[in-house]
């Protein structure tokens, strides 16, 4: 990064689907290094960075729960599994000599931290990288309901979400060539017209509380940074002011 951040503090949301890389399952290595030496990057440019990261490279408990297993259950196993991918992420950052810790929602004093804001909110002052795990801690919550729970509770500046494409379209652009790409969207146009950027709950919190979301593509390079500036390609979702 050669510019001052646009943004000093920020969470960023990540899909488990985006540590798989080519893979149907679990975790790609390959993948899983370059996003932290990106996120490295940004955090060498004096960004405090925060992140919560899914868990549908492993399962989904809305899915799992279709079987023979209760949502409750099938909910908390996804928060369970969410932690592996913490984990992953940690150690990856850590053998990049980036500073950081896993905070869970529900308490694992073994493997981590227990998630408790004063603490959390410490740590970032510290210039740590602060990964939260377990989402909410409670069931019928999703990753990005978490995400935006978080962000408004660490005072970011913004919340990003990394995905699979470059930005919010009107429909899927890799189903439907003729989907349109927004640059800019109000919180209330997602929730209107049902994008399904992130689950609305998510949004509502965001709205409620002025965080602004930007939706960008994990998968291209140097895009996370660019984002941090104000720039690449993404699509900002505010309350429709510049």
């Amino acid at each position: 990064m050669t510019t001052s951040p646009k943004y000093k503090r920020v969470l960023l949301k990540l899909s488990g689907e985006a540590l798989m890389g080519d893979q149907e399952f679990g975790l790609d290595t390959s993948t899983v290094d370059r996003i932290a030496a990106e996120i490295k990057a940004v955090h060498e440019d004096g960004v405090q960075i925060a992140l919560v990261i899914g868990a549908g490279n492993i399962f989904r408990g809305v899915a799992l729960s279709q079987s023979n297993i209760e949502r409750t259950t099938a909910d908390y196993m996804g928060m369970l599994a969410t932690v592996l991918n913490a984990l992953a992420m940690q150690s990856v950052l850590e053998g990049l000599g980036v500073s950081t810790r896993v905070l869970s929602a529900i308490p694992m004093s073994s493997v981590c931290e227990p998630y408790i804001r004063r603490r959390a909110m410490r740590h970032m002052e510290k210039n740590r990288v602060v990964i939260f795990a377990a989402g909410t801690g409670n069931p019928f919550f999703t990753t990005d309901t978490a995400a935006a729970l978080r962000a408004v509770e660490m005072n970011c500046d913004a919340l990003l979400k990394g995905t699979q494409v470059d930005g919010v379209y009107s429909a899927d652009p890799k189903k439907d060539p003729n989907a349109e790409r927004y640059e800019q969207l109000t919180y209330q146009n997602v929730l209107a017209n049902d994008l399904k950027v992130m689950d609305t709950s998510a949004i509502a919190l965001a709205r409620e509380n002025g965080v602004p979301i930007l939706v960008f593509s994990i998968h291209n390079s140097g895009a996370f940074a660019d984002v941090v500036q104000g720039k690449g390609t993404h699509t900002i979702i505010n309350d429709g002011s510049a």
